[in-house]
């Protein structure tokens, strides 16, 4: 997430997920690529669930069990291919949370997911924002004539791969990849796996800019642009 990605998880993106997921105590909840089990840990912790978190990355699994929880439970599994390992109607919700821009197949995820989940469960996903947020083909401007911070969007509707390198200077050879996807990628994969979407929130940055000749106009900026999209759909029965 670059610069700030550890205070936007802590202050916009942990609690506005927990809150569209809304899950009730003793419910079983799956974390899709849930890192070094960050987010499961604080919703096992603070609404009372047992949360089973898995990603592709042994080593996050490995950071992910380092910290002791009687109620949560990590392995190492694909996002796109995972419902092998658990029964139908296995959980009362699941989350993917700022891991679909770094996966191939997003349709995978959500028919693995639609495989476990319980009739009306809902699936919680929160992502760099698609409309605003493209990898390497969107920033900020400024206009200095109108004395205006902007948004620039220079490709949105043809998806995308962009190498991105892990370690740059130090070991440039190691890439990972981002994908871009216009929203309507995500809406159509998400119906074609039984998902209704009821709710679409869009989240901007909480930062703010005290300081400065530009300081109100950044700030306007962030109120507008919002740097995340999270969407929750319902599996039908």
């Amino acid at each position: 997430m670059g610069a700030g990605g550890g205070a936007f998880q802590r202050d916009i993106v942990f609690p506005g997920a927990a809150r569209l997921l809304d899950p009730k105590p003793r419910s079983h909840i799956l974390d899709i690529a849930c890192g070094q089990g960050a987010f499961a840990q604080e919703l096992a912790r603070h609404y009372s669930v047992h949360v089973t978190g898995i990603d592709a990355a042994p080593s996050l699994i490995a950071a992910a069990k380092r910290t002791p929880s009687k109620t949560c439970t990590f392995g190492v599994s694909d996002a796109r291919d995972f419902a092998r390992l658990f029964a139908p109607n296995t959980f009362d919700g699941a989350t993917c949370l700022l891991a679909l821009q770094n996966i191939d197949e997003i349709s995978a995820v959500f028919q693995n997911a639609a495989a476990v989940l319980k009739p009306e469960a809902p699936l919680v996903l929160v992502l760099n924002h698609p409309c605003f947020r493209q990898p390497r083909q969107s920033g900020w401007g400024w206009d200095e004539e109108r004395k205006l911070q902007y948004r620039r969007v220079d490709r949105y509707l043809n998806a995308y791969e962009m190498p991105i390198e892990m370690h740059p200077g130090s070991a440039p050879r190691i890439k990972t990849y981002s994908y871009h996807r216009p929203l309507e990628t995500y809406v159509r994969a998400l119906a074609d796996a039984g998902f209704m979407i009821d709710d679409m929130e869009e989240w901007p940055s909480n930062k703010t800019s005290d300081s400065g000749p530009r300081a109100k106009a950044e700030n306007i900026a962030r109120e507008e642009i919002p740097l995340f999209l999270a969407l929750r759909g319902r599996l039908q029965g």
